[in-house]
């Protein structure tokens, strides 16, 4: 069981509907770069690097390195969390 602020941090994490989509925009297509999630969200760049660092300081996307990018895949704990969204 996690504490009280390892929760807040992850629920604050999503607490965002730009996060959710990309949540779920992962969930569809792992690997994706902050300049393809930024065209696909139709939203700018620096707004979906912003939206992605929160996620990964979360916990819920993993951040690889592929040549020159940065590919965004959601974690474990970012599977639990987009389906605890669903429920909702």
């Amino acid at each position: 069981m996690r504490n009280r602020k390892d929760i807040e941090k992850i629920i604050k994490g999503f607490a965002n509907h730009r996060r959710i989509e990309i949540l779920l925009l992962l969930e569809e297509e792992s690997g994706l770069s902050v300049s393809e999630i930024s065209e696909r969200c139709k939203s700018g760049f620096q707004n979906i690097a912003q939206h992605t660092a929160k996620l990964y300081a979360a916990g819920l996307v993993y951040k690889n390195r592929d040549l020159n990018m940065v590919r965004h895949s959601l974690t474990p704990l970012g599977k639990k969390a987009l389906r605890f969204v669903k429920l909702l």
